[in-house]
């Protein structure tokens, strides 16, 4: 009887270990990155640079995921290495990895993608037969946030010949943005979207209309503040302003400014409000003001200097302003370009931010 006793228990014991471990959403082993809705059922990522992270031990990996439009790429980053994931339409099982070494792994999934690309919506990682979560990667010490535009979301930053607007060239964790995160191993949260600005966008809404949106596209959902609260916030806005107020054919023009361009105190005064608006959520952060590096920042533009004029009418100490070089290229920044802005970022914040 105690043979048969053992014997079940041992059996049970394997049977266990061969059994599949799926981590819900929800799970306490799971690290994002980024403003995500998170349910026990799913959770849905929205802007660039959403992530999710496992530490888990296995030989391979899946994940449950859906696209809204079959329009996203994310990266899937195993130990390290990055490759790129086309996402199909609708809710499907990926395989991110197989037969990996016997150990602990690390796995990540980001949305290198914006959010007109549409909502990814995740269901969970599958680490397979004989495996285990670990426990969930560490809060960063350091956090970082950044309002921007396409050139924070990587728009076209992997077109090497020409500046698509396709997702395949898109990739936010090439922007200045990411790399300067991953520098200094923060936590970020990236709120951007190509062709935004402050006072106009190609489209009818502007930054401060979704800058504190869970679902951008949900003017009902509202993102909680307390909830990350950055140790530098890095404002990227103006070069869609630049480029717009001087079209007085653009339907936006007209509907936002109706037939005379904005004068330079409107526009002063649209970024001091933006300004006032984020240091309301965080009264003691340092906010850098950057601009560039696109022709914004072009020898002559007034751009930086409506930025300056309006950091200095608040007044507050812990306002930075940042102006990149301009590029002199045609189109959007490339690889090269989003370092050699990261680099600049990293030098000012080293210099002036103590955190």
């Amino acid at each position: 009887m105690k043979f048969i006793l053992y014997a079940l228990i041992i059996f049970s014991f394997v049977s266990l270990q061969a059994q599949e471990q799926f981590i819900q959403p929800n799970s306490d082993k799971l690290k994002y990155q980024g403003r995500n809705r998170i349910t026990p059922d799913s959770t849905e990522m929205y802007w660039s640079g959403a992530s999710v992270k496992l530490n888990f031990e296995g030989k391979s990996l899946k994940a449950t995921l859906k696209d809204e439009r079959a329009d996203n790429f994310l990266y899937v980053i195993i130990d390290g290495k990055a490759t790129k994931l086309k996402l199909e339409a609708g809710k499907k099982e990926y395989t991110l990895a197989s037969d990996l070494k016997k150990g602990a792994h690390t796995a990540e999934l980001y949305k290198i993608t914006e959010y007109d690309r549409g909502k990814v919506t995740f269901y969970g990682f599958d680490t397979g037969k004989r495996s285990r979560p670990l426990e969930a990667p560490a809060q960063a010490t350091r956090r970082i946030e950044v309002y921007g535009n396409s050139i924070t979301c990587g728009y076209a930053v992997e077109d090497t010949v020409g500046d698509s607007p396709a997702s395949p060239y898109e990739n936010n964790y090439l922007s200045y943005a990411a790399i300067t995160a991953r520098h200094y191993r923060a936590d970020y949260s990236f709120i951007a979207k190509s062709g935004i600005g402050i006072t106009i966008s190609w489209f009818p809404y502007v930054m401060p209309d979704v800058y504190d949106r869970l679902n951008p596209a949900d003017s009902a959902s509202h993102w909680d503040f307390n909830s990350f609260t950055p140790d530098v916030v890095v404002i990227n806005l103006f070069q869609n302003d630049s480029w717009l107020v001087k079209m007085a054919t653009h339907e936006q023009f007209k509907r936002t400014f109706g037939t005379t361009p904005p004068s330079s105190e409107f526009i002063i005064n649209a970024y001091k409000n933006f300004l006032t608006r984020i240091r309301s959520h965080y009264p003691t952060t340092p906010i850098i003001c950057v601009l560039g590096n696109m022709d914004a920042t072009r020898e002559g533009s007034p751009w930086p200097g409506y930025i300056s004029e309006a950091a200095h009418q608040l007044n507050d100490q812990k306002i930075f302003t940042h102006f990149f070089t301009y590029k002199n290229t045609p189109g959007h920044p490339k690889k090269k370009e989003q370092q050699a802005m990261a680099d600049s970022l990293i030098r000012f914040i080293d210099e002036h931010i103590q955190w």
